[in-house]
C-alpha cells in the first residue's frame, strides 16, 4: 500500500513535536487556545512547517542562528509553499524568546488576514440572541 505522506518524514514530524525549540513551546502555549486551529510539524512533502493553519493556509517557520546561511534555501523552500498555496511567515527565535505576545498577535493578524480579514464593525458578543432551548 502507498502511503500519502512518507514514513520518515512523518516520523521526523513526530520527533520534532515532542521536542520542540523554547520558541516555538512559547507560542504554542498562547496560540493552541485560539481559532482558527493551529497545527505543530505539519508535513507538506518534501518540508515540515512548525506551525500551520489549514483554514488560513499558513506556515510559520522559527528560524535560528542556522539559517543565517541558509536564506536562498529557506527561499526556495517559501516559494515552494506558495506555489502550493501556502501563505509563510517567518519569525527570528530571538524575537519570539523577548515578545511571545507580539509574535503570536502578528500570527494571529496573518491567519486573520489569510481568511479575508476581520469585519471592521464586529457585533457585539450573544447581544439580540435568542437562546434556543437544550434538547434532552
Amino acid at each position: 500500500m502507498q502511503r500519502r505522506i512518507p514514513l520518515l518524514l512523518t516520523t521526523r514530524a513526530r520527533e520534532l513535536r515532542n521536542n520542540p525549540t523554547p520558541a516555538e513551546l512559547l507560542v504554542w502555549q498562547r496560540l493552541s487556545r485560539y481559532r482558527p486551529r493551529f497545527t505543530r510539524q505539519l508535513v507538506e512533502a518534501p518540508f515540515i512547517n512548525d506551525l500551520a493553519c489549514r483554514e488560513a493556509r499558513l506556515a510559520v517557520e522559527f528560524d535560528g542562528s542556522q539559517h543565517l546561511d541558509a536564506a536562498a534555501q529557506d527561499e526556495r523552500r517559501s516559494e515552494y509553499l506558495r506555489a502550493k498555496g501556502w501563505n509563510v511567515i517567518r519569525l527570528w527565535n530571538s524575537d519570539v524568546l523577548s515578545n511571545p505576545d507580539g509574535a503570536v498577535a502578528h500570527i494571529l493578524s496573518e491567519a486573520a488576514e489569510c481568511l479575508g480579514g476581520t469585519h471592521p464593525q464586529p457585533l457585539p458578543s450573544r447581544e439580540g440572541r435568542i437562546r434556543n432551548p437544550r434538547l434532552r
